[in-house]
Parts: structure tokens; sequence; C-alpha cells
């Protein structure tokens, strides 16, 4: 069965694997998980990922990050423009995220990027997800 919204499925498995405080959580590939993970590494939110190929479409493995007291360090993950209710947002109106502690994921046309960087660039886009 073909999914609907694959970035939905990434941000459920990572939310999952941090309640059973699992190490890693791998998932299937493509391109816009891949510049998520990579914004989410950039900003600390976990450890690393990683691409494995395979004979289908590869996977791609995230591993997660928590602090001294073994506490998760993303306490939130949410999808805000959704397939069936697109949510874009220009330059001027992209919101902050918790006032500034966590980030927003935007979709540009110069690609995906956090919301700060948006901003500087002054870019508009998709506002794909949330994570503080």
């Amino acid at each position: 069965m073909a999914m609907s919204d694959p970035l939905a499925d990434m941000l459920t498995r990572v939310r999952n694997a941090y309640m059973v405080k699992f190490d890693s959580v791998n998932m299937p590939l493509s391109k816009l998980k891949v510049s998520v993970a990579k914004i989410l590494k950039e900003e600390g939110y976990i450890t690393d990922y990683h691409i494995q190929k395979d004979d289908v479409q590869g996977v791609l493995s995230i591993d997660l990050k928590y602090d001294q007291s073994n506490d998760k360090v993303i306490i939130g993950l949410r999808r805000v423009s959704k397939p069936g209710c697109r949510r874009y947002v220009n330059a001027d109106n992209i919101p902050k995220v918790m006032s500034g502690l966590g980030i927003g994921i935007v979709s540009t046309s110069k690609g995906v990027m956090t919301d700060r960087q948006a901003r500087k660039m002054r870019l508009g886009g998709e506002l794909l997800c949330e994570v503080w």
C-alpha cells in the first residue's frame, strides 16, 4: 500500500522511537527525509544519520540523541503542512517555534532549510514541520 505522507511517517517513527528509548530508528529513504535529517543533525537534535542502499529504495537510519540524564533531546515534533491542507508562508509570516527555542523546517525554492535561514534569505515556502 502506498504511503500518502512519508514525512509524517518519519516524524511518527522518531517520536515512537524516543518513547521506547531506542538508540536509532530506520525508515524508507527519500530526498525530503534526508534533507530534514540533515537539518536535525545541524541543529543538534539528532546525533547522526546514515543512508543504506538496498535493492528497493534504500533505508535512512537516524541515531537519536539523549542528554546526560537520559532524557530525549526532541521534546516535540509536529507536522504543519499536510497533504490535504498545505500551509504556505512568505518570509514575513514564518512563525517562530516556541518563541525561537524550536525550529521550523521550510521547503523553499532554494531547498529545505530552517525558519531562521528562510527569514534571513527572505524566502517563503511550505512550512513542513516544527521541532522543539
